[in-house]
């Protein structure tokens, strides 16, 4: 492994025992997955909405997925979507998929059809597996019969509930339902009770970790249109050994994680599906997040992990009556998916008493890159150290072929075990993305002297006013500091006579009350004048991404 000038200093940071330069042995998804069933057969492998599957039974339904699935013809160079929010349904064709030798493409069921339609095209999906909900099932029959899908797999949802609950969602949901066996495409559309309908003997297939694709993880990456992050057997096996390795006050085939965040994104994918089922935990599967009832399954199940994004750990703690709510059974809770402000990490430990770290990666890097140690005085702001053979350069925004030395700004770049190959069908993209065999993240920080990371901001959030560089992620740190304030985004603007300027977006606590003035006012002892938003707009909600991540996107559209 390639030596680092900074590898004693995060080593100096690592749980006992646990070495930076470890080596990790190449892995399939299936393996991981088999070995998970053998070693843990009784124990619950998912619980939704009551009904629960043990690891014994999934391994038994997913062995059936993928027999049906390599006898509809699907195998090595298929692509199968996945078009699924978090449900067993989608843990039983996730792991048949890949059974087959098959990749796997995410996809968002909030998509707009065009959505749909250019990620199919682009990734070249052969099958959807969806479920019979309107939500999704329109979408997926206007599909084929555009011509855009060749075919579908759909699974019924209400048997996927406890008979009791599947009886009264019958009853009172019964219109969402589609009636899809009365579709004009049926001839193009099998059940996934048919698709299960067999003895269970997959075709064995031989994959290679190495270079076997096992996903496609859309991404707008650092700039254009969505690409396909190709991510192999080994990227993902190999980050989900990293973080069992760094995760060190949890104890395999015990936990119970929360599966709030959607598996279609590459954070649940990584830290709730893989890791969970590689830790034989049981995973809390809900498939969507709604506050009320996310803090009644925690009084009620009881989870020890919770992955999350800053904005549900925000809505947790603006909660009336949280003081109240038991939440001592969490032992460990991660954040990513975008910066976690100090203020709220410290509230959070304080509310729940459990472990809480920071990590950081994308869709390219499986996704953990680097994270806080759990034991050890936490560094606010930062994004912690490298996991486990993992190494991070800091390079010239003007070169990126200059590497910085600590403590002073630049793109961070990453190479390490679970960094992608590069994009699908992209090879100018990926060479754009790509220096010195490292993977360019679009991200500018720094290195400090004791090893740790933080992240400054985004290359394209950056606000250019007056040729000083102001980046957004210090503003919103500074307003966040301010009583009043639940959440804030802040974008540029056009300005006449500096170019560009900041404004912020700013949703304030319920039952509290603050002026632009005011917030102008605290925000002259906290950053520098020409941070300055030039405009403070309140907002009764901020938009936000399907993970829950506040999002820009819509700001600058509408600014």
């Amino acid at each position: 492994m390639e030596e680092t000038s900074n590898q004693n200093l995060w080593s100096q940071h690592y749980p006992p025992g646990l070495l930076w330069d470890k080596e990790y042995t190449p892995q399939s998804l299936p393996d991981m997955f088999d070995q998970a069933i053998a070693t843990y057969p009784q124990r619950v492998c998912c619980e939704f909405l009551g009904r629960t599957i043990t690891y014994g039974e999934m391994g038994q339904l997913v062995a059936r997925a993928a027999r049906g699935l390599s006898d509809m013809g699907i195998g090595k160079d298929s692509k199968v979507g996945l078009l699924l929010p978090n449900t067993p349904t989608y843990i039983i064709f996730y792991y048949a998929i890949l059974k087959t030798g098959a990749c796997v493409v995410n996809f968002n069921p909030l998509y707009t059809i065009p959505e749909l339609e250019y990620q199919i095209g682009d990734s070249e999906t052969d099958l959807m597996v969806t479920l019979d909900l309107k939500l999704m099932f329109d979408k997926v029959e206007a599909l084929i019969e555009k011509g855009v899908l060749k075919r579908a797999v759909i699974a019924n949802f209400s048997a996927l509930l406890p008979s009791v609950k599947s009886f009264l969602f019958k009853m009172v949901k019964g219109k969402e339902v589609a009636k899809w066996r009365n579709s004009p495409q049926i001839d193009k559309i099998r059940s996934a009770e048919q698709v299960l309908f067999n003895a269970g003997e997959p075709v064995i297939v031989d994959i290679d970790a190495l270079n076997d694709l096992a996903v496609l993880q859309y991404t707008g990456g650092t700039t254009g249109v969505p690409k396909g992050a190709m991510l192999t057997h080994a990227n993902l096996t190999t980050n989900t050994a990293q973080i069992m390795d760094w995760v060190t006050n949890l104890e395999p085939g015990t936990e119970r994680i929360l599966g709030i965040l959607p598996f279609f994104h590459v954070f649940a994918m990584t830290t709730i599906l893989n890791f969970g089922v590689s830790h034989g935990a049981e995973l809390l599967l809900v498939p969507k997040f709604e506050l009320k009832d996310t803090l009644k399954l925690i009084a009620k199940r009881k989870p020890t992990v919770m992955p999350g994004v800053p904005t549900i750990y925000t809505a947790m703690l603006n909660f009336p009556g949280i003081k109240n709510i038991d939440l001592s059974s969490l032992k460990f809770c991660i954040s990513g998916g975008a910066g976690l402000p100090g203020e709220i990490r410290k509230q959070f430990i304080e509310v729940s008493g459990c472990k809480m770290i920071e990590g950081y990666g994308l869709s390219e890097t499986s996704p953990m890159a680097t994270a806080n140690p759990v034991d050890g005085e936490p560094r606010d702001g930062s994004i912690g150290i490298p996991v486990p053979g993992t190494t991070i350069t800091i390079r010239s925004i003007d070169d990126p072929t200059v590497e910085m030395p600590l403590t002073e700004s630049g793109e961070i770049c990453i190479k390490g075990p679970q960094v992608m190959p590069g994009y699908w069908k992209r090879p100018e993209a990926t060479a754009e993305v790509t220096v010195d065999g490292f993977f360019r993240t679009g991200d500018v920080g720094y290195i400090a002297e004791d090893g740790f990371i933080y992240i400054v901001d985004r290359l394209k959030d950056m606000i250019i006013a007056s040729g000083f560089k102001i980046y957004p992620r210090q503003v919103e740190e500074a307003i966040y500091r301010f009583a009043a304030v639940e959440e804030v985004t802040v974008i540029g603007i056009p300005d006449e006579y500096r170019g560009e300027a900041p404004k912020a977006f700013i949703k304030l606590k319920d039952g509290h009350t603050a002026t632009a003035e005011e917030i102008l006012e605290f925000l002259k002892g906290e950053i520098s004048k020409i941070e300055q938003p030039a405009e403070i707009e309140f907002r009764d909600e901020l938009p936000k991404t399907m993970i829950g991540k506040l999002s820009k996107k819509e700001l600058r559209e509408g600014a």
